[in-house]
């Protein structure tokens, strides 16, 4: 039930403290005709309200969470304590430089780790989010071309198995969009790059470890493709998890990179945000960076470079979102970054050769932090498809791998189990994995209909995403 319809006229409840300024108007004409209608509860209610909601939810606090690409991973909770600090809170993004000088260290500290991370010269943390990210990494690349009047770049190569919003962030950029095929192996096609690389390339878009979790083995000799054309090599950073610390994409080629610091470096994922996507590169790019951070004779500051492609975003980014980031590598240190990557290529592999007798793996051999199982098989035999497999897994407890990702892969559920988890946990994955596996050939009605434990059963779907209610009507509901 909504909040709306919980409502009941005279209830109320005293939250905000009474005003202690005059109370200004605004002119007649720019009033509302009608009141607002806001929900009238107690505070009780309200209270009773928002928890009841939260039982309904399923997070890394309540549960086994894999889903693939995304790395929900567990925050700790030092992160949180580190960015209430009183500190970083109370600040203003208007103060002068001069009164946050300790935020603005934490900002040029987390650059200095990030790039040392990356392989990168500099960073901006102002991008609020990955595909934000992606954008302004294209437009520095974008500026790069055209500061040398090379105006004939008009296309990026971005591979079949891409994030989808690689190709999207290509064409809001201004560029037209080349795919290139994956090889039997789930890597980039070689052959098929070489005959799409030429002078109209402004760059390339790629994931290393790829969507199917395979790092892919030609990396220095497709970089070394895109650069001998002329063009750049941007790395989306979404599945770092799986190398941090082990090798850097600055030093597999790429020129430009976005940071999804809420996957990598453990900051809150989901939930609407606040999200972070730093973009770093290399020192032929940083001409063209937003604001950055510069270290004067007395104070650190803030300076827009003379090519900047401009601000991406109100002031400096999600400030709070790179404490927590730094905070955890921090904690980390260099050691604890490698085995946190380690572990979480352990725990993939772990789980899929615990999988492969039953599910088909999609591409089976080691894989870094995720795999992608293919249920097309068990679809033709039983009729079970990966969503009646996703919804079983609801049941147990347990959220969804990611779903029909990537494209290439039919029937695909993709697990990525992060570092986090502990072999317990895994086993009790993989015992539910398998106990669906066989009751899809025992009784696969059961899991059409699945699930039947949640506060919400099986939805319409389709009907939901070809018919949206994205707005309560209080007219339409009675109250």
């Amino acid at each position: 039930m909504l909040i709306f319809e919980k409502s009941r006229p005279g209830r109320e409840l005293s939250l905000l403290p009474p005003c202690d300024v005059d109370e200004v108007l605004p002119e007649e004409k720019d009033r509302r005709g009608l009141a607002l209608p806001l929900p009238e509860m107690s505070e009780t209610q309200l209270s009773r309200h928002y928890t009841e909601l939260a039982k309904k939810t399923h997070g890394v606090n309540d549960g086994f969470y894999p889903l693939g690409s995304c790395t929900m991973k567990y925050n700790p909770k030092i992160n949180e304590d580190m960015a209430a600090l009183p500190g970083f809170t109370e600040i203003h993004p208007l103060q002068p430089a001069h009164t946050v000088q300790g935020c603005m260290e934490v900002m040029k500290l987390a650059e200095k780790y990030l790039c040392e991370i990356t392989g990168m010269s500099r960073m901006t943390f102002q991008p609020a989010a990955g595909a934000h990210g992606e954008f302004t990494g294209l437009l520095l690349m974008k500026a790069y071309h055209i500061s040398r009047g090379d105006t004939k770049r008009t296309k990026i190569i971005v591979p079949d198995s891409a994030h989808g919003t690689n190709p999207a962030s290509a064409a809001m950029a201004g560029y037209s969009v080349v795919s290139i095929p994956s090889s039997k192996e789930g890597c980039v096609d070689i052959e098929k790059l070489k005959e799409a690389a030429g002078d109209d390339i402004a760059g390339l878009m790629l994931t290393n470890p790829n969507t199917v979790g395979l790092f892919d083995k030609n990396i220095l000799e497709i970089t070394r493709i895109v650069h001998d054309c002329g063009g750049l090599c941007y790395y989306d950073g979404a599945n770092l998890n799986a190398v941090m610390g082990v090798v850097r994409p600055g030093d597999m080629g790429f020129d430009v990179i976005h940071l999804n610091l809420h996957k990598t470096f453990s900051t809150p994922h989901g939930g609407g945000g606040p999200g972070s996507g730093p973009v770093g590169c290399k020192e032929n790019l940083a001409e063209f960076l937003p604001s950055v951070l510069v270290e004067g004779d007395q104070e650190l500051t803030f300076v827009k470079p003379a090519n900047s492609i401009g601000e991406v975003k109100n002031f400096y980014g999600n400030f709070l979102v790179v404490v927590k980031a730094l905070t955890y590598i921090l904690t980390l240190g260099r050691e604890g970054l490698l085995e946190a990557s380690q572990n979480a290529v352990l725990n993939a592999n772990y789980m899929m050769h615990k999988l492969k007798d039953l599910y088909t793996i999609a591409c089976n051999e080691v894989c870094m932090h995720e795999f992608v199982m293919s249920l097309a098989d068990l679809k033709k035999q039983t009729g079970v498809s990966a969503m009646d497999i996703a919804k079983g897994l609801l049941d147990h407890g347990i959220h969804p791998p990611t779903m029909y990702f990537p494209l290439i892969v039919e029937e695909a559920l993709m697990v990525e189990p992060t570092e986090t988890e502990s072999k317990e946990t895994l086993d009790e994955a993989i015992q539910v994995f398998r106990e669906l596996y066989e009751l899809a050939g025992k009784d696969p009605d059961s899991l059409h209909e699945a699930p039947v434990t949640t506060p919400v059963t099986r939805l319409d779907e389709v009907g939901a995403a070809r018919h949206p209610v994205l707005r309560y009507r209080p007219e339409e509901s009675g109250t």
